[in-house]
């Protein structure tokens, strides 16, 4: 039996799909002297066993966000849990986009229409784009909510007016990269770089999630790719242990499509070594807790 302390890696309560990915972190820490359990967050579990918590597939989250974070705030309370409750309520919100290109973040153009914008103000959102653009709810995740629409389409509209109907919402101009080349995650384990792979959506798609048929492959990443992913990170109002940063082609120079710093997919099984690398940094963790 692996000697403790142990790390509670935290998935969902009611998950969408089977984590892809725990069971090659669970392995890795097994073969490096330390107990890792799998425990869906909120559940009724002592949390001050654990030597480290970390939220790993809480695909659930987006429907209760304001338990979830609750609960994260509570668990910090009893356990070391990473990403620190702080980084989670900041990166819940993709508001952060806003605060990003404040500092200077290459990011994708984002508007937001807030939860009971008026019908002028939907339609003051739209007119600031051409063409296609993508509406999604701003906490949301694995395109839950997402549509690919013409910005004057009275679906456009609609579909805004619904999303706001209950929350925030958010519009971008549709990039076309995403479907000729992809879209880049960079991967980072205590803010150092581990692997990166490209999503590749399905012909005739643009999600890039493999349930809608996207594939996904390791790459390398280019310099300036890493610049912008380091600048991303650096922003962050907290300390960071693990980090996905997903870039897209704009204008012809990478650009921030999104930080993910609460649930991200890590893409272990398609980067040899990778769960091992995170395993070593959370054993890093515990020697230091």
């Amino acid at each position: 039996m692996p000697a403790t302390p142990a790390v509670l890696l935290v998935t969902g309560r009611t998950m969408p799909e089977p984590d892809p990915e725990v069971h090659l972190l669970v392995d890795a820490l097994t073969e490096r002297g330390v107990r890792a359990d799998v425990v869906p967050w909120g559940a009724d579990t002592d949390w001050t066993t654990a030597g480290l918590t970390v939220v790993r597939s809480p695909w659930d989250y987006t429907e209760q966000p304001q338990d979830f974070l609750e609960w994260a705030h509570a668990a910090a309370a009893m356990s070391p849990v990473v990403n620190p409750p702080n980084v989670l309520t900041w990166n819940a919100h993709k508001g952060y986009l806003a605060e990003l290109a404040a500092a200077g973040v290459p990011v994708v153009p984002t508007e937001f229409a807030r939860r009971g914008a008026s019908a002028g103000e939907l339609v003051a959102t739209l007119a600031g784009f051409g063409g296609e653009v993508v509406i999604k709810p701003a906490v949301s995740a694995g395109a839950v909510g997402v549509l690919r629409v013409a910005a004057d389409a009275p679906k456009a509209l609609a579909h805004l007016g619904q999303l706001t109907a209950v929350g925030d919402a958010m519009v971008q101009p549709f990039v076309e990269s995403v479907v000729t080349r992809g879209e880049i995650s960079v991967l980072y384990f205590g803010g150092v770089h581990s692997h990166t792979v490209r999503k590749v959506p399905a012909a005739g798609d643009f999600r890039v999630q493999t349930a809608y048929g996207a594939r996904t492959v390791q790459v390398e990443p280019t310099a300036a790719e890493l610049a912008v992913a380091g600048a991303a990170l650096a922003a962050v109002p907290g300390e960071v242990t693990y980090a996905r940063v997903d870039l897209v082609e704009y204008d012809g120079a990478p650009a921030l499509m999104e930080l993910e710093l609460i649930e991200p997919e890590l893409f272990l099984p398609y980067a040899p070594g990778s769960a091992g690398r995170f395993a070593d940094h959370l054993v890093a963790l515990l020697s230091c807790s």
